[in-house]
C-alpha cells in the first residue's frame, strides 16, 4: 500500500478522511452516550423527533445524529494531540448540549426551550460523555491511520 493512501497530501482528501473518521468516531461516542439514554429512558423522547414513541426507533436516530456531529467534529478538532482533543471533545459536547439538547430538540418537541433540571443535567453528562469518547476515537482513528 503507498504513503499517500495513510498520508493525504490533498487538502480535499485529507478532509475527507477526517469527516469519515470524525463520523466513525460519532458513532463511538455515540454508542456510549446511547446505553446512557436506554438506561434512563430517554430513548423513546428522541424518537419522537421522527413521530414515533419506540426506543428502537430513538437509537437509531440518535446515532444518525451522533455521526453527524461526530463528522463535524472531524472538521474543527483543531490538533491530534490527545489532551487538547479531549478538552475539545467536551467543549463540543457541552456545545451541543445547548444547541441540542435545551434549544433544537425542546422546540422541536414543542416543548419549553433552556430548562434546566434532572432531565437536562442527565442530558449534559450523555453530551460531555459523547464529546470525550467521540474525540478520544478520533484521534484513535487519526494515529491508526499515521495522522496523529
Amino acid at each position: 500500500m503507498s504513503t499517500a493512501a495513510h498520508h493525504p497530501s490533498h487538502p480535499l482528501q485529507a478532509g475527507v478522511a477526517r469527516v469519515l473518521q470524525g463520523a466513525a468516531s460519532g458513532l463511538a461516542g455515540g454508542i456510549i452516550f446511547g446505553i446512557m439514554m436506554a438506561t434512563t429512558g430517554m430513548l423513546p423522547m428522541v424518537a419522537m423527533l421522527v413521530g414515533s414513541s419506540s426506543a428502537g426507533v430513538g437509537i437509531v436516530v440518535h446515532l444518525a445524529i451522533s455521526a453527524i456531529l461526530g463528522a463535524g467534529f472531524g472538521l474543527v478538532a483543531p490538533m491530534n494531540q490527545f489532551w487538547p482533543l479531549a478538552g475539545a471533545g467536551l467543549v463540543y459536547g457541552a456545545v451541543w448540549w445547548v444547541l441540542g439538547g435545551l434549544l433544537l430538540m425542546p422546540a422541536g418537541l414543542g416543548m419549553p426551550v433552556l430548562q434546566l433540571g434532572a432531565t437536562a443535567m442527565q442530558s449534559l453528562m450523555g453530551h460531555l460523555l459523547y464529546g470525550i469518547v467521540t474525540a478520544a476515537a478520533f484521534y484513535l482513528f487519526r494515529r491508526r491511520a499515521g495522522q496523529a
